[in-house]
């Protein structure tokens, strides 16, 4: 069966290579006649498929422009039909040799193939079958495809291949292209959202000089000029702070985002987040905007804040349960953080439920809440849910809870078992915060030896200048998308995923 597929694979080759070549004779023969497709540098459109469609009792008998992919032809002697692919969706066009003349004619049933990029004139009416098409009376050839597109009965379906060539993923799968039309949406959506509540849209910078004491691990570069070693940012939110120090007291940037670590079917390379910041509020006001912001983009984008993904029915307009982490994990394993008397007792508690936690000083009554969050809760959230208040040792940029400093006012929401955003009421002491970048850098040196984590001293010089209290909250565009078009994995919706090269 192996020797037999590669037989065919090879045989497909051949003849791929075949009908490239008979492409190629079709351009030099074009060339050799004055009528090179390239040199075309300008078409004028003026309606496009779904527009006729949509308008067709204004249009019908009326002259229109229309460009696009030619997707199929049926030659049927004096006349045949073609249909034409737009970024929209595809029209009929009907091609008679009496209204395009004898040369044109022959020069589309011979030169033309299924790929090409052609423009077309001609009236709108509708077949004796009731489909709204185009009567052409000129066509041209506007670019030469000069690769056979996939065949229509198998289409595209090697994954690896569709994201490696999005472009040829694009023009054959058309929920392709809808879902990145969905994503361009969603994003003005978020913008707009933001916008109307005053938010103020900036941009920081991609590269910068540190890097920091944060879990994440950066890409790292050179700047020859400086002669520096640079690092791709991890987040945007330390410039993002110290904006809002800077009086602009509502930001938020729409960022990229790199991050040197593992791929899986939520996680890329470089990925698209939102952050935003706003002065003189707390973690409780971003759980209200974030709830209010998903709840208005799937209104917006899918027209009902019911979405399915997956197969499970997802309510975007139910009230989003709240929980502390407290709460969540007693409710899921009975575990009672309020009766573990120290780090020892905690740690027997996560024993006596097989789960895993760290040795040592990294074995707090925190780290194990955290641990048990992860092993017992984490993938039951399946309906949108907001969970607050985490242990101070894994939230170094959240603001101690005044009423119990081992915990931070910091929350996480969760839909479909996996994390889409988290939020902080911002720390604004820099005494404390200057602590923790200290104790997170020693942290990830003594994790990392061959790293070069420091602290942001820059980031601690402008609070103390004072930042005002501040709600901040960072959330995932990739996985937003994917939520919103049934994606299974982030390669779905982004255009070009991070790949290895091929050798």
């Amino acid at each position: 069966m192996a020797e037999e597929n590669i037989i065919n694979t090879a045989e497909e080759e051949r003849e791929l290579a075949e009908q490239a070549r008979i492409r190629r004779e079709k351009l030099a023969k074009l060339v050799s006649e004055g009528k090179n497709p390239y040199e075309k540098t300008l078409y004028a459109v003026d309606a496009d498929s779904v527009y006729i469609k949509e308008h067709f009792g204004e249009l019908e008998g009326k002259e229109v422009s229309i460009a696009g992919r030619l997707m199929s032809r049926r030659i049927m002697g004096k006349a045949s039909f073609s249909h034409i692919s737009d970024r929209d969706g595809l029209i009929q066009v009907y091609v008679k040799r009496d209204d395009v003349g004898e040369e044109d004619y022959m020069s589309y049933k011979k030169d033309y193939d299924i790929g090409d990029i052609v423009g077309v004139k001609g009236f709108v009416f509708k077949t004796q079958t009731g489909e709204i098409s185009v009567h052409c009376n000129h066509i041209e050839m506007l670019s030469k495809s000069l690769r056979p597109l996939p065949e229509k009965q198998h289409g595209l379906t090697n994954m690896d291949l569709r994201y490696r060539q999005r472009d040829l993923d694009l023009i054959v799968n058309p929920e392709v292209r809808k879902t990145f039309i969905a994503r361009s949406r969603i994003l003005k959506e978020i913008r707009a959202y933001l916008d109307g509540r005053g938010y103020l849209e900036v941009d920081t910078p991609v590269l910068n000089t540190l890097e920091i004491g944060a879990a994440a691990r950066p890409f790292k570069t050179h700047h020859n000029a400086l002669d520096i070693d640079m690092y791709l940012r991890i987040e945007t939110e330390l410039y993002l702070k110290r904006l809002i120090v800077g009086g602009l007291e509502r930001v938020y940037e729409v960022g990229r985002i790199f991050r040197n670590e593992g791929m899986d079917a939520f996680h890329n390379p470089e990925f698209t987040t939102v952050e935003m910041y706003q002065a003189y509020t707390d973690y409780k006001g971003m759980m209200d905007l974030i709830e209010d912001m998903y709840k208005t983009i799937a209104l917006n984008v899918c027209g009902s804040t019911k979405i399915n993904y997956q197969g499970v029915e997802i309510d975007m307009g139910a009230q989003w349960k709240r929980m502390t982490m407290k709460e969540a994990v007693k409710a899921a394993c009975g575990a009672d953080y309020d009766s573990w008397s120290d780090d020892e007792s905690a740690r027997r508690c996560a024993k006596e439920l097989n789960c895993e936690v760290p040795e040592g000083e990294n074995a707090t009554k925190g780290h194990v809440l955290i641990a048990l969050f992860d092993e017992f809760v984490e993938h039951t959230l399946v309906q949108p849910t907001i969970i607050y208040d985490y242990p101070v040792e894994n939230s170094p940029l959240a603001k101690r809870k005044p009423s119990d400093p081992a915990f931070t006012e910091r929350f996480e929401y969760f839909i479909c078992a996996h994390e889409f955003g988290n939020a902080f009421s911002e720390l604004n002491d820099p005494i404390d915060q200057k602590a923790r970048f200290v104790k997170q850098a020693e942290e990830k040196r003594r994790a990392e030896p061959s790293c070069n984590a420091q602290v942001d001293e820059d980031f601690v010089t402008a609070l103390e200048y004072g930042l005002p209290p501040t709600g901040g909250l960072g959330m995932g565009v990739d996985r937003l998308v994917m939520l919103l078009t049934d994606s299974a994995t982030i390669r779905d919706v982004i255009l070009f995923p991070t790949m290895k090269p091929k050798k």
